[in-house]
């Protein structure tokens, strides 16, 4: 249960972390293409989109290592 709670802990925050970025990027092409900056509904759901897909990754990436890790100290 520790190793998935840790797993969790640190796909949370790489996803949060990526999912802004992509964000902000998309946020900063937009204003320099268009001159207005405007957060719209696409420019949310594409942010939201990347985070989840990176969560997934992740979670999977480091559950998978704690489960080596804790394998090897036995």
């Amino acid at each position: 249960m520790r190793i998935t709670l840790k797993a969790c802990r640190y796909a949370i925050l790489t996803a949060l972390i990526n999912g802004f970025l992509a964000l902000a990027l998309m946020l900063l092409v937009e204003f320099a293409l268009s001159g207005n900056l405007v957060v719209t509904g696409p420019y949310l759901m594409a942010g939201l989109l990347v985070a989840l897909v990176i969560f997934i990754a992740q979670f999977w990436r480091q559950l998978r290592l704690g489960r080596c890790e804790s394998r090897e100290q036995v």
